[in-house]
């Protein structure tokens, strides 16, 4: 149960802040077509992306440029089908097994978008660096997706 508390408060959260993300910061890193999936991003979610990027740059100086840009783009995927308030507070709390596509409406599209944002995002993103990393940050594997997983999850 405790798991679902911080998840409810990482919700809420997200869903009340009314913070500005830093966009000079993160178009310093990204180019062409990043630089358009991150604008693309509703405002909440670049905002967690460029604290998660800020965060693993705080921890591990050394990280390359593909890692931060993989920050900044992880939950790219979500503006794929912009979540309704409602529904980001019911798919942050649920989230069923759904298969990626073809991606629905309503409610079931949602589930898509949470369960799969990641491979939505990766399939948008040139770099196959950045996309490995993004494919990943879920259930990392490599030394720079554990790190990302480990700033991403510590909000």
């Amino acid at each position: 149960m405790p798991r679902f508390f911080r998840r409810l408060g990482r919700l809420l959260k997200a869903l009340l802040s009314r913070e500005a993300p830093d966009d000079p910061f993160a178009l310093r890193f990204l180019e062409g077509e990043e630089r358009e999936l991150y604008l693309a991003m509703d405002p909440r979610d670049r905002a967690h992306g460029v604290r998660v990027a800020k965060r693993l740059l705080a921890r591990y100086p050394e990280a390359p440029d593909f890692a931060v840009r993989a920050a900044l783009l992880h939950d790219a995927g979500k503006a794929l089908r912009p979540y309704r308030p409602w529904e980001r507070v019911l798919t942050g709390l649920y989230a069923p097994p759904v298969p990626p596509y073809p991606l629905r409406r309503g409610l079931v599209g949602a589930f898509q978008v949470r369960r799969h944002h990641p491979l939505y995002a990766a399939e948008r993103i040139p770099d196959p660096r950045v996309r490995a990393l993004v494919l990943e940050h879920h259930a990392p594997q490599s030394l720079w997706g554990r790190r990302l997983h480990l700033a991403d999850g510590e909000e």
